[in-house]
């Protein structure tokens, strides 16, 4: 473009001088700056105003800066040149004046971009993740020393927090490798995204190798579905057993994933079960020694009766005394054995729709050794087996008039909701209880004649129902208090 191309020319959208704006053909166009041009102009209108480039900050403070100075400036050379001086002090101070008028400009553009350029370097460190790098603080009382303090305090704070993600992140990669439960987890098409080491072991497989298979080929498809806690009886290539699978859903970089957590129970119930049967041969074999050692003395003494010669004048009444007790011993062995046989055979529950009134009334009704009385309560229905709750509740009810008897006192029963259960409650106005530990232990009872089975049963009724049994001393007076809390 000729150097004497007055600048509005290209601003308007108008040809400068030498460059035809027919429609005749164009001369070929050099680019400019080694940028190629398009060439010849695309088709359609050309804008009237072109869009001028804007000033970069650091641009607009020199720019200001120069403005600042411009008044004073142009006032002083024009009182220099228009007064009478000499040329060489006209010249020497018209070069003092724009030298100082310039270097004041770059000084201030130097201390404005300057502080910008730290905090932007200390914004990339944070942003890189390192928090070791600190800007220093100006004085007191001045705004670019709050942004820099603010600054030091954010990269603190990130500082704190990145430690403590990860001290977080290493306590769970120790835990999740340690602990002896498989830990697996699938994303939203079922492939597997992580594993731990019981994990790797229960599948008898590297996580290289298992990572991105399915669930389906690892044979775990059965354990994404149906409820989220369950046990099965399965094979893996790690082992076989029992097995309890608990499944959640977590989302990790916003995705979401199946944790699954799979647990040997194969040991567990091996050493309850080892406890049961050794609970059970303990019981028994008290019980059967209590029995069988006087049936076996008496029948030793009614041998040695039989063997005198000539036999005693009363024999006969020996004979009958020693006779009525094996007879009244078997009699208590038989009950034993029964009691246990029916607390074995207790069967599952069939629920079904059950009015808890009409099922604590019916129960209060068959005890008429004391008073019972039922307090009112709300209308409330469960779903349980009627037979088992009621029973539940005569064991309940016997006992406490058993334990109201000793002191003249009366029974009281009653209903409540609690949240999402419903609490049955009898209480008594006994001596109370002297001890809580053998309560539910089976056949254990403080009772003459008793079998120790009443409670125990009433307590797998309750657990049957996903419910609980609770017994205790109360706290307004003497007695205990039954809790028997139920689904609503």
């Amino acid at each position: 473009m000729p150097a004497s191309t007055p600048a509005f020319f290209v601003v308007c959208g108008a040809d400068p001088v030498g460059v035809p704006s027919g429609p005749g053909p164009s001369p070929a166009r050099p680019p400019a700056e080694g940028r190629p041009l398009p060439w010849p102009p695309a088709p359609g209108p050309r804008p009237l105003f072109m869009k001028p480039a804007r000033l970069s900050h650091e641009g607009r403070v020199v720019l200001l800066a120069i403005l600042c100075g411009l008044p004073g400036s142009a006032t002083a050379l024009a009182i220099l040149w228009a007064g009478d001086f000499t040329s060489q002090t006209r010249w020497s101070l018209t070069i003092l004046i724009v030298g100082a008028w310039i270097g004041f400009a770059a000084a201030a553009r130097d201390r404005v971009v300057f502080p910008l350029q730290t905090l932007s370097n200390l914004l990339a460190a944070l942003r890189e993740g390192d928090f070791s790098v600190r800007g220093r603080s100006p004085r007191p009382n001045d705004a670019l020393g709050e942004v820099m303090r603010e600054v030091n305090t954010l990269g603190s704070a990130l500082r704190e927090q990145r430690l403590g993600a990860m001290e977080a992140t290493t306590l769970l990669r120790t835990v999740m490798a340690e602990i002896d439960v498989a830990v697996l987890a699938f994303d939203e098409h079922q492939r597997l995204r992580l594993v731990n080491r019981a994990g790797e072991r229960l599948l008898d497989a590297p996580s290289d190798r298992l990572l991105g298979q399915t669930a389906a080929d690892l044979r775990l498809a059965g354990c994404l579905e149906g409820p989220p806690h369950s046990t099965f009886q399965g094979v893996f290539p790690g082992g076989a057993g029992r097995w309890g699978v608990r499944r959640t859903r977590i989302r990790e970089k916003g995705l979401p994933l199946e944790l699954l957590v799979v647990s040997d129970l194969t040991q567990a119930l091996s050493e309850q079960e080892l406890q049961a049967w050794q609970r059970l041969v303990r019981v028994l074999g008290h019980e059967l020694n209590n029995s069988l050692t006087p049936i076996k003395s008496i029948a030793g003494s009614l041998e040695s009766i039989l063997a005198r010669d000539p036999l005693p004048g009363d024999w006969r009444d020996d004979m009958r005394r020693g006779l009525d007790v094996i007879t009244s011993r078997s009699e208590s062995l038989s009950r034993f054995i029964g009691a246990y046989a029916r607390l074995a055979k207790l069967p599952r529950p069939q629920p079904q729709p059950l009015a808890v009134a009409e099922c604590v009334r019916r129960a209060a009704s068959f005890e008429t050794r004391v008073p019972v009385h039922v307090e009112p309560g709300p209308a409330i229905a469960v779903q349980g087996d009627p037979d088992q709750l009621e029973q539940a509740l005569i064991n309940l009810f016997r006992n406490a008039a058993d334990a109201s008897l000793a002191t003249g006192g009366v029974v009281c029963a009653g209903w409540r909701r609690d949240g999402a259960m419903v609490e049955i409650w009898v209480t008594d106005t006994g001596p109370g209880l002297s001890g809580t530990a053998n309560l539910f232990v089976p056949f254990f009872t403080t009772k003459p004649g008793g079998s120790g089975i009443g409670l125990v049963l009433s307590r797998q009724i309750a657990e049957g129902h996903a419910g609980a049994l609770t017994l205790e001393n109360r706290s307004d007076g003497p007695g205990c208090i039954a809790r028997l809390r139920l689904p609503a």
